[in-house]
């Protein structure tokens, strides 16, 4: 049955639905409602005086109208447990004709005894003889609540057979409602145990899919993807670790073990490194590159800005040097007879390592034996991106960075795809951060300690966040503006420049290149430098509107300075008593900063982009229901290596998930 062919649904109310992506019945009946208002008639002596609560009574007056400016009211009287009350409602003017002398009636509203008054927010026609729960949609201008409402019981009367995702054994192992009572009673509940039932069912569902997901794509590369079995000497990978002119951390060292028992076992690897800020993450990525060189085989390395693929370049070189190792680059600025050049030198095998940015993945890019491929910041590349990668070579192994702070236990199960290594300790000698937040009416202590700053020979970044104040009208600052105040400021004796991301390519370049060889003292800059960029001498953080940042943004701007012995400063202006700014003053630990985010700001943007995957629950909340999200992990690894030698042949709804994720696998 077609959504049109349902009652109520017309060409006008088709076009609504489609704006809230309802397309299908099924899309209507699995439309949730957001959340409930609770109807329950009290008696007249137990109302409270100034708090919201529900009376019933019957219209003694006939209503009038009178208009307010560009309000309408309505009045008249009820009697409510044989007391007269006087009732006003505004900008109801519609319900007039429903409101007939001695009708019942129940309203919402508060009540003020001085003047006898109770004055509504809604009027209800519905005779209730105990407590109604109604549920309350997402809705667009146009499209009323109950109307909607109203539709969705509709659908749910056209006996549309809904898959159930959840195996017979385990709803027998809960005792969850059947889905199709659970699905009626979240559009419509009669009490509120039911509806606990019937919720806790669909967000058991919602989990379940998802660690099918996840557990269904790890079996599957275990079982099913027989990677390179590598032959390679640990002691020559020992010995580079120790020319390198620092030691490894605990934790390096235990994802350095990790990472050679993947790359020399027959199983493909596919593991994400989790690291804090400036915890060695791509120290640890060169060391893979180099076990995958040593067993003959390219590698790629995949960042997200031209920037940061520079930097890459230049460390990672500069690294290999002395070993005869060749690294190309490959960025979307290059000329086409450099690419055509670097592309063939691929082929042919005369370049080991080969990083870049997204261009890597473009049509043209052919490797010869590509082995290993890395992605930096993953969650920054879509699904889509990051198998387009690997799949231009055969039985990659795949390693994942990503330093965007998230609170451990939920990174443990949302990549319950991968392997996880966690890096949490910094490299030895760095020094925590001190961080303050700074009103603007106290900016000379901040100027006044970039001062000394620079007196020692060591530099500055400074974020703001817009490159140009086109309107001129904004309280915020912007690069071009600071730019203007610091030179004043400083009376043009510190050379000072800018750094986003409208400017060309060779600008940037160069701009960095003077930054890195000290030459400038002061780099104002967007968010372009969060990621990635290393300036060792770099001792000073200055963050602008920093309320208008979230707490993983200003941590990864933040974690630009410390990168040396020297202590390093984070100064965050802003006029607003913002709460997340007294956390980045608490801590330099980025996994309790993003438990903070989570408990300040909920789930939000917390795992990247959208194109990160499918990290949207319309009822779940993985903060609220986290033992259940766990419990559907257990849940669905257990099902997963029960049922995949046989295919699932006694669950086929689950192939439809099955064919989703091997187009994207």
């Amino acid at each position: 049955m077609d959504i049109e062919l349902i009652k109520g649904v017309g060409k006008v109310t088709l076009d609504y639905l489609s704006k809230l992506q309802i397309y299908t019945i099924k899309d209507l009946i699995e439309y949730y409602p957001y959340r409930y208002n609770i109807l329950k008639v009290i008696p007249y002596n137990e109302i409270i005086e100034g708090e919201t609560c529900t009376i019933k009574g019957i219209i003694d007056t006939e209503p009038k109208t009178t208009y307010i400016k560009r309000l309408n009211k309505l009045s008249f009287r009820i009697i409510s447990d044989n007391h007269i009350i006087n009732v006003v409602i505004f900008n109801r003017a519609f319900l007039k004709n429903q409101l007939k002398l001695g009708r019942m009636i129940n309203i919402i509203g508060k009540y003020d005894s001085k003047r006898n008054q109770f004055t509504a927010s809604d009027i209800n026609f519905e005779i209730i003889t105990s407590t109604k729960i109604y549920p309350i949609y997402h809705l667009i201008n146009g499209l009323k609540n109950k109307v909607l409402a109203k539709i969705i019981r509709e659908a749910l009367d056209t006996n549309i057979t809904l898959e159930d995702y959840i195996p017979d054994y385990i709803v027998s192992k809960y005792k969850f409602l059947a889905k199709p009572e659970a699905v009626k009673i979240i559009h419509n509940p009669d009490n509120y145990n039911d509806l606990k039932q019937a919720k806790l069912r669909t967000i058991y569902e919602e989990f379940f899919i998802f660690m099918f997901k996840m557990n269904y794509l790890k079996h599957k590369n275990t079982i099913d993807n027989q990677g390179i079995a590598r032959v390679v000497d640990r002691s020559k990978v020992d010995e580079y670790i120790n020319s390198l002119p620092f030691k490894l951390t605990e934790d390096q060292i235990t994802t350095v073990d990790d990472i050679y028992k993947d790359l020399t076992n027959k199983e493909r690897m596919n593991r994400l490194i989790l690291g804090d800020v400036g915890s060695g993450k791509t120290c640890i990525a060169t060391i893979a590159m180099y076990i995958n060189y040593l067993s003959g085989y390219q590698s790629a390395m995949m960042a997200p800005t031209e920037i940061l693929a520079r930097q890459h370049y230049q460390s990672i070189s500069s690294s290999f040097s002395k070993l005869g190792i060749k690294v190309g680059l490959l960025v979307g600025s290059i000329k086409k007879s450099e690419k055509t050049k670097l592309c063939q030198q691929l082929v042919d095998g005369d370049i080991d390592i080969l990083i870049g940015t997204h261009a890597l993945i473009s049509d043209g890019v052919e490797f010869n034996n590509l082995g290993l491929v890395i992605t930096d910041e993953q969650h920054r590349f879509g699904v889509n991106q990051r198998s387009n990668l690997h799949n231009k070579g055969q039985m990659c192994d795949v390693l994942y960075l990503s330093a965007t702070p998230i609170p451990r236990t939920y990174a443990l199960t949302i990549y319950g795809d991968m392997d996880t290594s966690l890096i949490k300790t910094k490299p030895n000698g760095r020094k925590d951060i001190i961080t303050k937040v700074v009103k603007m009416s106290n900016i000379k202590e901040v100027l006044n300690s970039m001062l000394e700053v620079i007196k020692k020979g060591q530099q500055i970044y400074v974020v703001a966040p817009l490159i140009e104040d086109e309107d001129g009208n904004s309280d915020l600052n912007d690069v071009i503006k600071l730019k203007d105040k610091l030179d004043m400021a400083f009376n043009k004796k510190i050379r000072i420049e800018i750094l986003h991301g409208k400017m060309k390519n060779n600008d940037k370049d160069q701009v960095m290149e003077e930054y890195k060889k000290g030459e400038i003292k002061i780099l104002i800059s967007t968010t372009v430098i969060e990621v990635g960029v290393d300036v060792k001498n770099s001792t000073m953080m200055v963050i602008f509107n920093a309320e208008r940042f979230g707490l993983a943004t200003l941590h990864q701007l933040r974690g630009r300075v410390g990168r040396n012995d020297i202590q390093s400063y984070c100064y965050l202006i802003s006029d607003k008593d913002i709460p997340r700014l007294k956390v980045m003053e608490e801590s330099n630990d980025g996994f309790y900063i993003s438990e903070k985010d989570f408990e300040l700001r909920g789930e939000g943007d917390l795992f990247g982009t959208k194109q990160s995957g499918d990290m949207v629950f319309k009822m779940g909340n993985i903060r609220r229901d986290y033992k259940i999200l766990v419990q559907c992990k257990n849940d669905a690894k257990a099902f997963v290596e029960t049922n995949y030698v046989n295919n699932f042949t006694n669950y086929k709804q689950f192939k439809t998930i099955i064919k989703e994720i091997e187009l994207i696998d």
